[in-house]
């Protein structure tokens, strides 16, 4: 067997992983952060034989915002609490969710904002295709380039800059998939 070892080189880790059950609350500290995620120390958990802690978030898991580096989020030492989503026996972790113990700010926005509203906002990113645009925290949505104009656009930066304030107005709101697509107002 590959991985940090099985259950009987590390008996108390895996009876306390396999203990926990899908969306259970953990608290625990900030033990290190690395570029693919965070490593967190649990209160109620054993050690880990190998890693800086028995938790283990991923960088999409620590916020609903979009986010360049888990440091934008949390530091080494800061108290956290996640909900557990499951039992990694490979690297014998407890992975975990930050986001999920707070409400998801895209489908408060979708209960209250429908097709055809106008909204401004902000464009944050450029992407071949089209750009993003910030309508709330944690809420962005595509304009995409293929939206037709009166000239043909090769290239968003032809039309907007990151940083800009604009106006758009919803064209899709897919929550199953938290995606936003707009229409830019001209």
């Amino acid at each position: 067997m590959g991985g940090v070892g099985g259950r009987s080189e590390h008996p108390e880790l895996w009876a306390f992983l396999e203990s926990l059950h899908q969306g259970q609350l953990l608290s625990g500290t900030v033990a290190a952060i690395e570029r693919f995620g965070v490593f967190v120390a649990l209160d109620d958990g054993p050690g880990h034989p190998v890693f800086p802690g028995v938790g283990f978030v991923t960088i999409p898991e620590l916020s609903w915002s979009r986010i360049k580096a888990a440091s934008d989020v949390v530091q080494v030492g800061q108290r956290v609490w996640g909900r557990f989503l499951q039992f990694d026996t490979w690297n014998l972790e407890a992975r975990l969710s930050l986001r999920a113990t707070r409400p998801d700010p895209f489908q408060t926005f979708a209960d209250r904002v429908a097709v055809g509203r106008e909204l401004p906002g902000r464009v944050t990113k450029l992407v071949p295709f089209g750009f993003f645009v910030r309508v709330a925290e944690g809420v962005e949505g595509l304009v995409p380039l293929r939206e037709p104009t009166r000239t043909p656009v090769v290239d968003p930066s032809d039309v907007v800059q990151v940083g800009d304030e604009i106006t758009v107005v919803v064209t899709g709101i897919d929550r199953a998939r938290r995606r936003l697509t707009f229409s830019q107002r001209r």
